[in-house]
C-alpha cells in the first residue's frame, strides 16, 4: 500500500469516528462479539498458518494464541459496561454536594504495530481494548509471519465493522509511511530498536504510545531447590516455548556451580522426556522464524566462550536450532550482550543472591524477572532490590495468564501496560469532570472566595476544603456541621417570611 492510499484510508477512518459511530456501546460489544466467533469459526485455520509460518505446534497455538484472544474477548465482554461507567472521586467539603468523576473517553484513531513471534496475540489483544474504549484501528502486522498476516487481514473484515477497523499488510516501508502519518494512540510491540523509531515518530505529534519492547529476562536459582526437578522443568519449558522466541523468555540463569551441575543433569532427562532422543524429529518443537535470525543464533553460539553442556545441534535447511545449554559464560560474552529469543540458554555462575542482584541492577531493566526459591523472604528480596517490568518466582511465562496483571516493560524494556482491564485504559482518555450546583447556600459559601479578601473569609475557606484521609468527627466537622445548619435554617426561616408576608 502506498502512502497515498494510507493517507486516504486515515482520512476516511477519522471521518467514521468523528461521526460518533464507535461510541454506542452495543457497536463496541457487537465488534468483540465478531472477533470472538472469526476465533471459533477459524481456529483451525489460525492453527494452519502458526504451523507455517514458524511451524508452531497445534498445542502451543491453541493454547498460547487463539484460546488466549477467546479468554481476552470474553473477560472484555463480562466487564464492558463497568468500565465504561464513570468513576467517582473523593472531595473536599466545599464540594460535597457537587458531582466529580473520571470517565473514559476514546482517543480517536489508534495505530497498532504487530510483531512476528506471536502474530494474533500481539495484534488482537491490543484491538480489543482499542474496540472496547471506542476507537477506529489500523492493525499493522508483522510481514515475517506472512500467512497469518494474510489469514487476518483476510478474515478480519468479515467479522468486524471495515469502515473503523482496518488491516494493512506490508513491509519495513509500509511501517515507515504509517508513521509519518499523525496517530492519537500508537501501539507497538517488538523490537527495542524498531521501538526507539516508533518512539521518536510520535513525538512530532505529541502522540502517547504503548511500547512492548523486551531484553534479557534474568533467572536466579537458589540452593534450596537443588533437588527439586520440577523447577528445572517449568523453566525449561518456559524457555522453549516458541523455540525461546517469546519477549518474556528465560534469557539468561544465575546459580551456584552445584546447581548448575544439578540443572544439567536433570535438564538431559527432562528434554528428552519433552522431545524424544531426537528433538528435530519432535512435532512439538517450534522452528526459528527466518534465515536472519537463524544465523544471528547460531552466531552468537559459535562466538561464545562459554561451553556447551548440553545440545549445540543444528540444522539449517530446516532452521532447527536443538536446546542448548552453555555454562560459564562471563558477562561479557557474546550470549550475554543482547536478547538472545532462541533455544540457548547460558549460565552466569555466582556465588549468593547479592551477586545475582548487583548483576541485574547493572543492566538494563527487564521485561521480566524469575526467581526459584523456597525462601520468600530471598524472594521478596529479590522483587524489592531490582527493577523489572513484573516479577514471577517458581514458575515462568504463567504470570501472563492471569489478566488482572497489568503487563508491561519499565525502562528499555518498555512503556506502558495492558492486559485486562489495562488494556481498556491504555486505549481511553480519563477525562476528569466537576459538575456543580447552583444551591444558594452553598453559594453563600462559596462566596466566601471572592474579593475584598479577608483573614476570616481564608480561614473558614482553608477549613473546608482541607484533605482528610476521612471525615472526622472533630471540631472542625462539628463547626462545619454548625455553620452549614445554621445557613439553611436562615434561608428557610427567610423563605417562609417571605411567604407569610406575600
Amino acid at each position: 500500500m502506498d502512502s497515498k492510499t494510507i493517507s486516504e484510508t486515515i482520512n476516511s477512518l477519522r471521518k467514521v469516528f468523528n461521526s460518533g459511530k464507535t461510541l454506542d456501546i452495543n457497536f463496541r460489544r457487537k465488534q468483540l462479539q465478531g472477533i470472538k466467533l472469526m476465533m471459533e469459526e477459524n481456529e483451525s485455520l489460525f492453527v494452519q498458518s502458526l504451523n507455517c509460518d514458524l511451524r508452531k505446534p497445534k498445542f502451543e497455538a491453541i493454547m498460547i494464541e487463539t484460546d488466549y484472544i477467546l479468554n481476552d474477548v470474553r473477560g472484555m465482554l463480562f466487564n464492558l459496561d463497568s468500565y465504561v461507567k464513570p468513576t467517582p472521586v473523593s472531595k473536599n467539603l466545599a464540594l460535597t454536594f457537587d458531582d466529580a468523576f473520571t470517565t473514559p473517553e476514546p482517543y480517536g484513531l489508534v495505530l497498532i504495530i504487530g510483531t512476528w513471534n506471536y502474530p494474533l496475540i500481539v495484534c488482537l489483544s491490543p484491538l480489543i481494548g482499542a474496540i472496547a474504549a471506542g476507537n477506529v484501528a489500523i492493525i499493522k502486522p508483522s510481514e515475517i509471519a506472512p500467512a497469518t498476516a494474510d489469514l487476518f487481514a483476510k478474515l478480519l473484515p468479515q467479522y468486524i465493522d471495515r469502515d473503523c477497523y482496518r488491516v494493512i499488510n506490508g513491509d519495513a516501508v509500509v511501517n515507515q509511511s504509517l508513521l509519518r502519518e499523525k496517530f492519537d494512540y500508537i501501539f507497538f510491540t517488538g523490537s527495542q530498536p524498531v521501538g526507539r523509531k516508533v518512539y521518536a515518530s510520535a513525538v512530532d505529534h505529541f502522540t502517547p504510545v504503548t511500547l512492548e519492547l523486551g531484553g534479557k529476562s534474568p533467572v536466579y536459582i537458589d540452593d534450596s531447590v537443588i533437588d527439586e526437578d520440577y523447577c528445572f522443568r517449568r523453566l525449561l519449558w518456559a524457555k522453549l516455548i516458541n523455540a525461546g522466541q517469546t519477549c518474556v523468555a528465560p534469557d539468561y540463569v544465575m546459580c551456584s556451580s552445584q546447581v548448575a551441575e544439578r540443572f544439567i543433569e536433570s535438564a538431559k532427562k527432562i528434554l528428552r522426556k519433552f522431545y524424544g532422543p531426537n528433538g528435530k524429529e519432535s512435532p512439538d518443537l517450534t522452528r526459528i522464524i527466518n534465515e536472519n535470525h537463524f544465523r544471528r543464533l547460531i552466531n552468537l553460539l559459535q562466538s561464545s566462550k562459554g561451553t556447551i553442556a548440553l545440545g549445540g545441534s543444528y540444522d539449517q535447511a530446516e532452521r532447527y536450532i536443538e536446546p542448548t545449554i552453555v555454562v560459564n559464560c562471563s558477562l561479557d560474552d557474546p550470549l550475554m550482550k543482547e536478547e538472545i529469543f532462541g533455544p540457548i540458554l547460558p549460565i552466569v555462575i555466582v556465588s549468593n543472591v547479592e551477586e545475582a542482584i548487583k548483576i541485574i541492577n547493572s543492566r538494563s531493566k527487564p521485561l521480566t524477572l524469575y526467581v526459584f526459591s523456597k525462601n520468600r523472604k530471598l524472594i521478596n528480596k529479590v522483587s524489592r532490590e531490582t527493577s523489572s517490568g513484573s516479577v514471577c518466582a517458581n514458575d515462568a511465562l504463567v504470570h501472563l495468564s492471569i489478566d488482572s496483571l497489568p503487563f508491561g516493560g519499565v525502562g528499555e524494556s518498555g512503556l506502558g501496560v495492558y492486559h485486562g482491564k489495562s488494556t481498556f485504559d491504555t486505549f481511553s482518555h480519563h477525562k476528569s469532570v466537576l459538575i456543580r450546583g447552583y444551591n444558594p447556600i452553598l453559594e453563600w459559601v462559596a462566596s466566601k472566595r471572592y474579593p475584598p479578601y479577608s483573614e476570616s473569609n481564608l480561614r473558614r475557606l482553608l477549613r473546608v476544603i482541607k484533605k482528610r484521609q476521612f471525615i472526622p468527627i472533630d471540631s472542625d466537622w462539628i463547626i462545619f456541621f454548625v455553620f452549614f445548619l445554621g445557613a439553611w435554617s436562615f434561608y428557610v426561616l427567610n423563605g417562609l417570611i417571605k411567604y407569610f408576608s406575600s
